[in-house]
């Protein structure tokens, strides 16, 4: 089974229009892709459409979580409930429509290929991103090559969110140790795969900035993944769970 998580909070005007996409890709390309919406108690009533849609679309369920507690634990829990569920290849996906589901077989191409977890990048050739100012440009590129820097890993795109997981590498990942709440999450378990010694590859894709809606970016998710990178270099327990030398 192919699972798309999909984790939300406040995606009143977004969730039905990301779910309607995954499923024209997964007809239009005749594959299987079970859409799991992960919604942190919404206030705008995101949960409520997200139940209306697991009635009426075929391939679509919802895990509803008691409160905002932040990207990273909205994706561990849909994790956990993807490998209950069966899931075999799991992805990680915005809701806000910035990713485009017709990349989605082109993830399963390079995990049948042999890939264990694919990045979408926006940062090699033939990858990009649309309807940026320059500041959010340069922090985005620059936080990257920050964390590529700091933890020597040679991908070029550590945090975006677009990503495909084979399941042994959830299976083998210690979920229970990552903490980050933030986009540092997406640094830190592509870190501990990279040192689990699983195959990582990356995929060009072009990152559109969300049309409706505001972003969940704040000063305090930045210093946080700033923070993060430094811990992970540093702590022995980690890089020892992560399956690097301790």
């Amino acid at each position: 089974m192919n699972i798309v998580v999909l984790p939300t909070y406040n995606e009143a005007e977004n969730v039905r229009h990301a779910v309607a996409r995954i499923r024209e890709v997964a007809d239009g390309h005749g594959i299987q892709l079970h859409t799991l919406i992960v919604d942190d108690d919404s206030p705008d009533g995101t949960g409520q459409i997200a139940d209306d849609l697991a009635q009426d679309v075929p391939d679509v369920s919802v895990l509803h979580r008691a409160g905002k507690e932040g990207l990273g634990k909205a994706y561990i829990a849909g994790f956990r409930r993807a490998l209950e569920m069966g899931g075999e290849r799991v992805f990680e996906m915005d809701a806000d429509l910035s990713h485009d589901a017709t990349y989605l077989p082109h993830f399963l191409r390079l995990i049948d290929q042999g890939a264990d977890l694919v990045l979408g990048s926006r940062y090699v050739k033939g990858g990009g991103v649309e309807n940026w100012s320059l500041p959010r440009r340069v922090i985005s590129r620059g936080g990257c090559l920050y964390a590529q820097l700091i933890l020597g890993l040679p991908y070029h795109d550590l945090t975006g969110g677009f990503k495909c997981f084979r399941r042994r590498v959830l299976e083998t990942v210690d979920l229970d140790a990552i903490d980050t709440k933030g986009y540092g999450f997406q640094i830190e378990m592509t870190y501990r795969v990279h040192h689990l010694g699983f195959r990582v590859v990356e995929l060009p894709i072009v990152f559109v900035d969300r049309k409706v809606g505001t972003s969940k970016m704040t000063n305090d998710i930045v210093l946080e993944a700033m923070k993060n990178v430094w811990k992970l270099r540093f702590s022995p327990s980690a890089r020892a769970r992560a399956g690097g030398p301790a």
